[in-house]
């Protein structure tokens, strides 16, 4: 594992001080004793946590504008390797603690995943944990099982890349499934509870796949290849 590097952490820092910064001047402005009587204490650091969060997003969103995420290897001092190392202190101090929680319900944290740059489509929820939103892509009417982990990164000793996971329609991803980096899920495809896709696994449309690895389990059916097809 690559160390993290003063001047990424130096990036970090100043962001989280301006959300911190900006949050304290939002409660200030929004709660004052006039307004919060007897709870005025207990509103301002409500609505300061709020709004830190809402201003760190923010902050995570511009930053990824100009420290891009880089998909593939990440070569020692690649400007790849910097911006990810911001990404990563980012969501280990400040959003893992909202992912891999059961304080905030399924439905608000598809709102958080989108926030923090994940591509969802309609009626698709997560009940397990995407680790890095902005590299993952679910489509709709996809279901990520409880405590499922999906990460787009590759972290072997020095070995360090980025690849995306691309997840369908109608997909069901069962509990405490591992899907790795790179993987892409077809339409209407299924992960058993408990396996271990690999990265670079391709699930084709309608197949099953479980177990540690994943293999196929069964293939698509022709009502899955059919529906699958452009021409059907």
């Amino acid at each position: 594992m690559r160390k993290i590097s003063p001047a990424q952490i130096a990036v970090f820092a100043g962001l989280f001080t301006a959300a911190a910064l900006l949050a304290l001047a939002t409660a200030c402005l929004l709660v004052t004793p006039q307004r919060s009587g007897n709870f005025h204490g207990v509103a301002w650091l409500l609505v300061f946590i709020l709004s830190f969060y809402l201003w760190a997003i923010a902050a995570y969103r511009l930053s990824h504008r100009f420290l891009p995420l880089v998909e593939g290897e990440l070569p020692p001092g690649s400007p790849g390797e910097f911006a990810y190392q911001v990404d990563t202190l980012f969501r280990l101090v400040l959003f893992y603690p909202l992912i891999r929680t059961y304080f905030i319900p399924t439905p608000l944290m598809r709102l958080v995943y989108l926030a923090l740059g994940a591509r969802m489509g309609d009626n698709t929820y997560s009940g397990g944990a995407i680790l890095d939103p902005a590299l993952t892509e679910l489509g709709a009417n996809t279901i990520i099982g409880h405590d499922a982990v999906l990460f787009s990164h590759e972290l072997e000793g020095e070995h360090m890349a980025l690849q995306r996971i691309r997840i369908g329609d109608n997909v069901t991803i069962g509990a405490k499934a591992t899907v790795m980096a790179g993987v892409q899920v077809g339409d209407g495809a299924i992960v058993s509870v408990g396996a271990v896709v690999t990265k670079g696994t391709v699930i084709g449309p309608g197949e099953t796949w479980g177990g540690t690895p994943a293999r196929r389990l069964s293939p698509a059916t022709v009502a899955d290849e059919q529906g699958a097809s452009p021409d059907a």
